[in-house]
């Protein structure tokens, strides 16, 4: 088997991915393995911007207060200080590798273009106009390229995690092969897929980053990418590592509803330019919700939405944002402008059709805004890590600027810390037992789309305990099924995103369960009510599901 060795091992190609890598690539030789073409990732479709304090207007202790009472009780708040006060370095930063955000010029001079999204009580939302991630994408991609110290490899995916802790376990089951040193356990790298050959190959690195994202295919309704499974999260938890606050599943409030349009996006600043939702009648009905109106925070709206539309029977509600002219719109929307366009929906004449759908992981693998998990040698960042920033609430991107700033603090801390020779660390070739080429593969798109349905209409915006103990039963089932699937047949990136998606899927009905209130993102009507006396915590889940 071949063994690939480097000093930083980051998995994920987004902007927390390369964003460490970049940083990285100062102190050694970084790998970045991602599952798909490189830059197919979350980050590449975030349509909003980067939500940092720019303006002489704002400031810090405003951008902390809107974070901590969209979070609803759960944000950590040292963690939301140190993230924001960090932001405009890392803007800095990104303008340096090139990037360059949207203006406008005023009496004083160019100045950003600050656009302002739910929740938020200023303009503070930097964009490039309303592709920003593909603009991030598209400048940290080229930085990675020309960088000497950075290799990419694309359409590989991550099988597991390898641990000096399974190995002494494979070592003592099977009496193969040396005991690695007693040193505790650690992470020493993972094994690989290559997708084209289906070679498997061991990647051991001194550090390990997860920078995988979030898993909104755990959906059936979803704005997120295929490659959106939730990888970095069931990797870590089969490694024995906590996950915490995966009860906190964002839906964005407006996807757009067209039979030709797969997860399109309509970005919240489309809100925070003065658009309103409207019933099908065009009938305003956020105002008597919430006193922000269309611009509360996203677990109001989304619940909002989801309320009109049982109420009424209609297959969705409609942004209205006709108050603006074409020219308007087309300069400041220019990407949804013109996707609009092509399904024969003209912003500026008529009303957008759309419905809430999973978007953001507020929980994740349990980590510090510098990276560190429970296991030396495992770092996570970006979406798959749950540092304390979001609460039970993500306030609208805050989520490209918590990447930014801790993959920076991630190179810093790694830069203080000694290289651990894991090269020393023999990883043995990988087990194929008697595995066979499945011709069962039908059963795999069964097993899928029962998970994502079952988690759409069991575990979604509203819940109960009676819909959530349905879905722990079958998800429970279901990974069985998945289990022996995996271990009778050789491994495709079919059967493993579906093996994620299941493990993820039972970490979020778990966590939601244990939760007796409803809080920012999780709601049930069970317990509709917050408590402040006996919920005010973290919701973690530490045991290990039994291995590989």
């Amino acid at each position: 088997m071949r063994t690939i060795d480097c000093d930083y091992l980051v998995l994920g190609s987004g902007i927390a991915g390369l964003m460490s890598a970049l940083h990285l690539s100062r102190h050694g030789r970084v790998l970045v393995v991602t599952k798909k073409e490189r830059a197919e990732s979350n980050t590449n479709y975030a349509q909003g911007g980067i939500a940092c304090v720019m303006d002489s207007d704002d400031s810090f202790s405003q951008h902390v207060a809107d974070t901590l009472d969209a979070g609803a009780g759960l944000c950590h708040e040292d963690v939301v200080r140190d993230i924001i006060s960090n932001g405009p370095a890392e803007i800095a930063e990104l303008e340096q590798f090139g990037l360059l955000f949207s203006s406008r010029s005023t009496a004083n001079g160019t100045v950003y273009d600050l656009g302002r999204e739910g929740g938020h009580s200023q303009r503070r939302v930097l964009h490039a106009g309303d592709i920003t991630g593909r603009a991030v994408e598209k400048t940290l991609l080229a930085q990675a390229q020309s960088n000497p110290n950075v290799s990419v490899l694309d359409h590989s995916m991550v099988i597991d995690l390898i641990t000096t802790g399974w190995l002494a376990d494979r070592a003592s089951r099977t009496g193969n092969g040396p005991v690695p040193p007693p040193d505790g356990n650690r992470c020493v790298g993972a094994y690989v897929l290559d997708e084209v050959t289906a070679e498997i190959f061991a990647i051991r690195a001194s550090a390990t980053i997860l920078a995988t994202g979030g898993g909104g295919k755990v959906y059936l309704y979803t704005s997120n990418p295929d490659i959106a499974t939730g990888d970095g999260v069931a990797m870590a938890w089969r490694a024995g590592l906590p996950i915490k606050n995966m009860e906190f599943i964002q839906f964005h409030p407006t996807i757009l509803h067209h039979p030709k349009a797969k997860s399109f996006l309509i970005s919240e600043a489309v809100r925070g330019e003065g658009a309103i939702l409207v019933d099908a009648a065009g009938k305003p009905f956020m105002d008597q919700i919430d006193p922000r109106g269309s611009l509360a925070p996203r677990d109001i709206v989304a619940r909002a939405i989801d309320r009109e539309m049982k109420l009424s029977g209609a297959p969705c509600v409609y942004l209205d944002i006709r108050k603006h002219p074409a020219d308007f719109l087309i300069n400041r929307f220019p990407n949804i402008y013109a996707k609009c366009l092509s399904l024969g929906i003209d912003m500026a004449k008529d009303l957008i059709p759309v419905v809430p759908a999973a978007h953001y992981f507020c929980g994740g693998v349990e980590a510090t805004v510098d990276g560190r998990t429970a296991m030396p040698g495992l770092y996570a960042c970006g979406e798959v890590a749950c540092t304390g920033l979001h609460g039970a609430n993500r306030l609208a991107s805050n989520s490209l600027l918590e990447a930014l700033v801790c993959a920076a603090l991630m190179a810093d801390h790694l830069a203080e810390v000694p290289r651990s020779v894991v090269r020393t660390v023999a990883i043995p070739e990988w087990e194929y037992g008697s595995a066979v080429p499945s011709d069962e593969s039908i059963v795999l798109e069964h097993n899928w789309n029962e998970v994502r349905t079952c988690m759409w209409d069991y575990v979604g915006i509203v819940r109960s305990n009676k819909r959530l103990e349905r879905a722990a039963r079958r998800i429970r089932n279901l990974r069985e099924e998945i289990r022996q699937y995996y271990l009778d047949y050789l491994v495709t990136p079919d059967i493993l995103e579906l093996r994620n998606i299941a493990d993820v899927g039972e970490l979020i009905i778990r966590s939601a369960l244990m939760r007796k209130e409803s809080r920012g993102l999780h709601y049930t009507l069970d317990y509709p009510d917050r408590d402040d006396v006996n919920c005010l915590h973290d919701t973690v889940i530490r045991d290990e599901p039994g291995g590989k």
